[in-house]
């Protein structure tokens, strides 16, 4: 049974040593990462462990972009065989480091890359998903508790146009894994069924 992308990381940051890991967190700390995302809190880190630090990257990088930040990180400390096997662990390439990479075709899974695109349904459409999606909350309702936490739902909630609401959403878009990409692409398609068909055909 193939490991998860949580149980290499994990690995991986339990196997630095104590020095390698408090280089680690202090270059986390400061290190540009991509727009859209946010770097996780000094206070936050200081005292976490391996376990905690785990959670704290998946939990403000989603987990593919918390396997390559940890590996950009790695590298610039100077870890670079913590990295490469970090990225061997996770089916990551070396050319994936600093970069966004390409989804794999088996994931691509023909609907949400149509065309042979490397962009997904609800990024390639943003505007028009943004301008035409209505209502919003029964799209909300599917994405609750699997996608969206609470604090998240009642933010976009409380704001008053649709057009307004998935901006609201759509902040969260790039801090998202394929999956909850996906989960977004087929809500919308069950409840705005003849306007992702409109968006697949264009």
């Amino acid at each position: 049974m193939a490991r998860s992308a949580r149980d290499c990381l994990l690995d991986c940051l339990e196997n630095l040593e104590e020095g390698e890991l408090k280089r680690f967190k202090v270059k986390l700390n400061e290190f540009p990462v991509r727009p859209g995302y946010a770097n996780i809190p000094r206070g936050r880190l200081q005292k976490a462990d391996a376990l905690d630090l785990k959670d704290l990257l998946i939990s403000f990088y989603a987990e593919e972009y918390a396997v390559q930040l940890t590996a950009e990180v790695l590298r610039a400390i100077n870890c670079k065989d913590r990295a490469e096997e970090l990225l061997a662990a996770t089916g990551n390439s070396k050319e994936r480091l600093g970069g966004r990479a390409a989804p794999d075709l088996k994931d691509r899974q023909g609907l949400q890359f149509p065309n042979s695109s490397n962009v997904h349904f609800i990024e390639r459409h943003r505007e028009a998903l943004i301008q035409r999606t209505t209502p919003v909350e029964p799209v909300l309702d599917k994405l609750y508790g699997s996608v969206l936490s609470d604090e998240q739902y009642q933010k976009i909630t409380a704001k008053e146009t649709n057009p307004d609401k998935m901006r609201e959403l759509y902040r969260l878009v790039p801090s998202w894994d394929l999956r909850c990409k996906d989960m977004l692409y087929e809500a919308l398609k069950a409840k705005n069924p003849h306007l992702v068909k409109d968006l697949e055909e264009l």
